[in-house]
């Protein structure tokens, strides 16, 4: 078998990364020649978790076809939220905790896909399974992993299970994972040196909504005003983007982490699929959703079936 390429989705977070890591370290004990890569820059909460636990960062790669014929994606599935040239390469596995749409494979292949968190929480299981030890700093990134898409088990997608698995994962890493959760979560808050383009590609992902594509981006803050603070412009690059890109409707979701709330910023059309699944009138293009945090549970749904 020749090198194996290990990746997440474009627009990478922390689990992405932290998957990727895990995911290849787990197949070379296996006796599988795999390599961890990225499919775009990592944001600040991922780059503080790798500098915690002294991990280099992902080689970031536009094409697989060039180097390999052979991948295993993590935390996704839907091929355009994948490399650009997935339909050009063989996947051998997945391993994720989303919906599962336009996918599909000429060959048998590997698949877990389970209802938790956080795709570490479902690498840790293979880990278990296979009789692998987990190193400290690979440890601390899959702690990392959780701690970051449960916003430190505050999301409505966060299960026993993961809670469970952090606390194994911090015994392994040797933190405290509340205050090195906080402390980690912070550091991806700060937005003020970020332009109107790096705060909609953070974190963002495009879905395929009935006849529309739908883009849906998502940024962590301690105070909502420093992303309404500049309305506009974000609106000006929503805007652009969904005419260069050719999204229909583009939607930020501007999470408080402290309060556990997200603002909607909507650009685009059409708008009443937005009011009719969060039961919200929007004004200025703006809607308060209380209680709302997780794109997966709490917005993607709700969108998927207001189309």
């Amino acid at each position: 078998m020749s090198k194996v390429l290990v990746f997440g989705h474009q627009n990478p977070d922390t689990d992405t990364i932290a998957s990727a890591i895990s995911m290849a370290y787990l197949q070379q004990q296996l006796g599988v020649d795999a390599e961890a890569v990225a499919l775009g820059e990592m944001n600040e909460e991922t780059a503080y978790a790798l500098n915690e636990f002294g991990v280099e960062p992902l080689r970031i790669i536009d094409h697989a076809k060039s180097e390999t014929s052979q991948v295993m994606l993590v935390d996704h599935n839907e091929a355009q939220q994948s490399v650009s040239d997935i339909k050009e390469v063989e996947v051998l596995a997945v391993v994720d905790h989303h919906r599962i749409a336009n996918f599909e494979t000429a060959n048998p292949l590997y698949y877990r896909a389970e209802p938790v968190g956080c795709t570490n929480t479902i690498i840790y299981k293979m880990y278990q399974e296979h009789g692998i030890t987990i190193p400290k700093e690979v440890a601390g990134l899959m702690l990392s992993a959780i701690i970051s898409d449960t916003l430190l088990f505050k999301s409505p997608t966060c299960t026993s299970e993961d809670v469970n698995v952090a606390e194994k994962l911090a015994t392994i890493a040797e933190v405290d994972m509340n205050v090195y959760g906080l402390n980690m979560l912070k550091a991806g808050t700060n937005l003020g040196t970020k332009s109107d383009e790096d705060l909609l590609n953070m974190d963002a992902k495009s879905f395929n909504m009935g006849d529309k594509v739908v883009r849906i981006g998502q940024v962590n803050t301690v105070d909502v005003q420093d992303v309404l603070s500049r309305q506009a412009s974000v609106e000006a690059a929503m805007t652009s983007q969904n005419q260069t890109e050719g999204y229909d409707l583009f939607v930020l979701i501007i999470t408080n982490i402290l309060d556990s709330d997200s603002v909607i910023l909507v650009v685009g059309e059409p708008k009443e699929n937005v009011e009719k699944a969060f039961n919200v009138t929007l004004e200025n293009n703006t809607a308060l959703l209380k209680g709302v945090v997780s794109r997966k549970k709490q917005v993607v749904p709700q969108l998927t079936e207001s189309f």
